[in-house]
């Protein structure tokens, strides 16, 4: 019997490698199931003419929410988004005193312009910028050009929208609970906009992200307005 017992001493802590050893292969094979999304075409930083300030050490975050806004301002046909970015960043750079924000950079990671071009902003290693009550650490800002509380958000721009969210929430380990609009992390805003939220509010927005995900192309069909909401589709850009 003594002998038995010795046996089992040694035979358990192989048992224990070996289902370690398969749950290993069945995490290999479960990721591999999994396809891998790219990152979506995007005009970097540079080619738009970033001209930012140097942004403090202590700004650094590690991203874990992905949170939409948008610009608020109604889109005006003939804008050109490349002026756009380049008068958004000046202006926050500016001084308080002189009708600035003091930013040192963009306040927001990426920007999407109604035609549905992506515009990278402010590298996403350091926290945004907002103007309104909340703890921007962890967040990584994606703004949509247009005032979607008077303008209807464009199918590009919700595609371009899908795309990016379905990349960074794989690149940076973002859970579906942890996407979301500006409203939902801060008071007194309506950001991103009715006809915005409307999307993330009934599901339908993250489902289209699972999709990607998946590596399926969604079909996206916004749908009729809102009752009472807006009716008039942003203008793309010539």
């Amino acid at each position: 019997m003594s002998i038995h017992r010795v046996s089992l001493v040694y035979t358990w802590p192989v048992l224990i490698l070996c289902l370690a050893a398969i749950s290993v292969l069945a995490n290999d094979e479960s990721a591999q199931s999994q396809p891998s999304i790219e990152k979506p075409e995007t005009i970097t930083a540079e080619q738009w003419g970033t001209d930012p300030l140097p942004i403090p050490e202590e700004r650094r975050h590690t991203p874990k929410f992905i949170t939409i806004h948008h610009a608020g301002v109604d889109w005006v046909a003939g804008s050109d988004p490349y002026e756009k970015i380049r008068n958004l960043q000046a202006w926050g750079k500016k001084s308080v005193e002189d009708g600035g924000k003091d930013w040192p950079d963009l306040p927001y990671h990426f920007l999407i312009a109604p035609d549905g071009r992506i515009f990278e902003g402010r590298p996403v290693e350091y926290e945004p910028e907002t103007n309104t009550n909340y703890d921007v650490n962890s967040h990584i800002g994606v703004q949509i050009w247009g005032n979607f509380q008077a303008q209807r958000v464009s199918p590009q721009q919700v595609a371009s929208a899908v795309n990016l969210v379905a990349w960074l929430s794989q690149e940076y380990e973002v859970e579906d609970a942890q996407i979301g609009g500006h409203r939902d992390v801060a008071e007194d805003t309506t950001c991103p906009g009715a006809d915005f939220y409307r999307y993330l509010e009934d599901g339908q927005f993250l489902g289209w992200v699972n999709q990607v995900r998946a590596g399926e192309l969604p079909e996206i069909d916004l749908g009729p307005p809102l009752e009472d909401g807006p009716i008039e589709m942003i203008p793309l850009p010539e």
